[in-house]
């Protein structure tokens, strides 16, 4: 019996269409950022382990997919250790490398490796596939394409709010109308302190990031799991729920921390942005999410995250402000910011929207059909020009029956079919046939590319 082949779970296939929708988005956001003077790097599918662990928490080393060594990696264990069963300890013995995870360590790790090669601030970008051992679900993927622009080397305010304004562009560019949230880990470390829990400032934020997603009783609920106070659960409820304008917010919560200095910092970096933005003019609304807290422990300052308005779907874009994070491979004190598309998750808001231009998805423009030998060689430098034009074009290579030619540009969507037999070549023509009116003419080569290019 013939095994059933498979992929696996949290994984896809693309197809052409796809794959012209996805490369749409990659396009696109290419060129916003170029526009911005960010320049293009790779890393590596496969990092070290001890490049990845560590880097995004408990949860997140638990979504590592680590590789297995090459060659005989048994032999080094003992029976003692395989009898133990600990599957932690023989992972560490077994696999010495792993799957990125994201494009922001490694981005770290390459910025150590080559810092002698790069002119401060270095802007790049980088769109490549990750991997995360995640329960698979509608919108979350095991392997996924991330779009990340990062800035390291300025502590400027002016790069946070050029990424937001990137981030303004790119969906103006897709016609998807989007929240921009806006945060900050100072703001949420000066909440902890007020409220008398500064040393759970993790446990609080990682709470009060899900809230929109398992509502304040529920939150609640995780804040008390992790022992904090009820009086201090108490405190957090009006700071958390907060309304009113960004001013007004911000105003708010600079009283709320007046004891706070760390807090008090994170307003004044919040209320900068927020100022710099608004002069900027975007088309697209901001506001400041007091709840928003951003999963990963290496954020330090501003924190964004972007929401599609029209369809129901998890962040599309997020990132950060990341101080430390170079510190991690011995370089203390290079400041990095930066955010990152979630080009699937905008795939699919794109398709529920039916965002996509139509040139987006173009496919082949013309056929020639077939009829054999002596017509193909007439045919040939006609392709030739056609292509030499930008016209997307294909000859089909077999002689078989017209019906089933037609039939391969109607499956193909191939807007235009020429025929050329004895009658054109006697007249150094070709029959040009439009496939959604059946209209067919007889032209010269130069009328039908001019037809073809209206």
């Amino acid at each position: 019996m013939t095994q059933k082949t498979s992929i696996p779970k949290g994984t896809r296939d693309f197809s052409p269409l796809e794959m012209a929708k996805r490369n749409y988005i990659f396009d696109t956001i290419k060129e916003v950022y170029a526009l911005y003077g960010f320049q293009q790097i790779e890393t590596p599918a496969l990092e070290t382990l001890q490049t990845l662990m560590g880097k995004y928490g408990d949860e997140g080393d638990k979504l590592l997919f680590k590789v297995l060594n090459s060659g005989d990696y048994m032999s080094k264990l003992t029976d003692e250790e395989l009898q133990e069963r600990n599957s932690l300890r023989l992972a560490s013995r077994l696999c010495e490398k792993g799957l990125r995870y994201d494009l922001t360590v490694p981005f770290a790790r390459y910025v150590v490796m080559h810092l002698d090669e790069l002119q401060l601030p270095f802007k790049r970008y980088q769109i490549q596939p990750v991997w995360r051992a995640d329960r698979p679900q509608k919108g979350r993927y095991r392997e996924f394409y991330q779009c990340d622009a990062d800035v390291v080397g300025s502590n400027s305010l002016l790069n946070e709010v050029e990424l937001m304004q990137i981030v303004d562009t790119v969906f103006t560019r897709f016609k998807i109308r989007v929240l921009i949230k806006i945060n900050n880990r100072k703001i949420l470390s000066g909440i902890a302190e007020v409220i008398g829990e500064a040393d759970k400032i993790v446990d609080i934020t990682v709470a009060i990031d899900k809230l929109d997603k398992i509502g304040i009783d529920n939150v609640n609920a995780e804040l008390r799991a992790v022992g904090i106070s009820e009086r201090a659960i108490e405190k957090l409820q009006p700071i958390i729920l907060l309304e009113g304008t960004n001013r007004e917010k911000l105003s708010t919560i600079a009283e709320v921390l007046a004891s706070s200095e760390t807090g008090l910092k994170g307003v004044e970096e919040t209320r900068y942005i927020f100022n710099m933005l608004e002069k900027a003019g975007l088309n697209n609304e901001i506001q400041l999410d007091l709840t928003l807290a951003r999963g990963l422990n290496y954020y330090t300052g501003a924190i964004f995250e972007v929401k599609a308005l029209d369809t129901p779907m998890g962040s599309i874009t997020g990132g950060g402000r990341y101080d430390d994070l170079t510190g991690i491979f011995g370089m203390p004190g290079l400041s990095g910011v930066g955010i990152s598309f979630g080009a699937d998750r905008i795939y699919d808001v794109l398709n529920t929207l039916d965002l996509y231009p139509k040139e987006s998805v173009k496919g082949t423009k013309l056929l020639f059909i077939n009829f054999g030998e002596k017509e193909t060689e007439y045919c040939m430098p006609i392709v030739d020009a056609a292509r030499k034009e930008g016209i997307s074009t294909e000859i089909y290579p077999d002689k078989v029956k017209m019906k089933k030619q037609m039939s391969y540009a109607n499956a193909k969507n191939i807007p235009f079919v020429v025929l050329a037999g004895d009658n054109e070549i006697a007249e150094n023509k070709v029959t040009l046939k439009d496939m959604k009116t059946g209209e067919q003419q007889i032209l010269t080569v130069q009328d039908m590319i001019r037809k073809i290019l209206e």
